[in-house]
């Protein structure tokens, strides 16, 4: 594929992966830039992106949401991925973003600090292409600085309302050396999620109708692992838990609404899924 979707925010980060992307001939380049509104100034970050666009000849594309300045950073980011890939769909394109080394030791620590399982290790991957994931924060700024590169600053990131930024300061004080091994370690587990995920389809098959049999008598860390794969990742933890609970104890005929607008129908053997519409 040729055609490429590239998530532009304004920030040092995704002006320098579009710099890098037009350096490269023959790609066909879609600068996107999702304007969350949640800041007052975020119009201005468009404009920038838009101009920047121009400048490479590239086509811009945008979409502003009104979130508010109470909006979460889940909720941002789940709009804004909606918006990225129903853009790559419209273009038959990949998408591309700016994640870099730091962002992936930022996303772990996170998970580590909610005490997610061993998924919290084996974060960014998806289908989604992140070219700058060997680039810590600082090799980008130095090439933004030799490229004579101009960005916006997100004033966000100063504030302490986002878990990301809280843990920031904290990881300013990690080595080298002890980031290089977070980031191996994600290598490790993002390795062995495709061994479970295969295995996984495997035991459990494609559905539409599973034994319960089969989840009251197997450990419950495989059954809540073969869960996440049947719900489609749509489940936290403990929704997961409370889900598997009801394959196990539910009511033939009966209902059960798992969350995110799954909801699971039981026969006395089986159960299937459904989303609400």
């Amino acid at each position: 594929m040729s055609k490429y979707v590239v998530a532009v925010s304004g920030g040092v980060d995704s002006v320098v992966l579009l710099d890098m992307f037009a350096q490269i001939p023959g790609r066909d380049i879609i600068v996107a830039h999702f304007d969350h509104g949640i800041r007052p100034d975020s119009s201005e970050d468009a404009l920038f992106v838009g101009t920047l666009a121009a400048q490479y000849g590239f086509p811009f594309e945008i979409v502003r949401e009104e979130l508010g300045p109470n909006a979460s950073e889940e909720r941002a980011r789940t709009r804004r991925y909606a918006f990225l890939r129903g853009l790559a769909k419209k273009h038959d394109a990949q998408i591309v973003t700016a994640h870099h080394a730091d962002d992936a030791v930022e996303t772990i620590a996170i998970n580590l600090h909610r005490g997610t399982g061993w998924r919290g290790l084996a974060v960014l991957d998806s289908d989604i292409s992140r070219p700058l994931m060997t680039s810590t924060k600082a090799d980008l700024i130095e090439y933004a600085r030799r490229r004579n590169l101009t960005w916006r600053e997100d004033s966000t990131n100063a504030t302490d309302v986002y878990l990301r930024n809280r843990l920031r300061r904290d990881i300013v004080g990690l080595t080298t050396d002890q980031k290089q091994q977070l980031l191996a370690l994600r290598a490790q587990q993002l390795e062995s999620k495709k061994h479970i995920d295969t295995e996984v389809r495997r035991l459990i098959g494609d559905g539409p109708r599973y034994s319960r049999y089969f989840f009251m008598h197997i450990p419950k860390n495989v059954a809540i692992e073969c869960l996440r794969s049947i719900t489609g990742a749509k489940l936290t933890r403990p929704q997961l838990e409370r889900a598997l609970i009801a394959i196990k104890t539910a009511h033939a005929k009966s209902l059960y609404h798992a969350g995110a607008g799954l909801t699971i129908e039981f026969t006395t053997r089986n159960f299937s899924l459904s989303l609400l519409k």
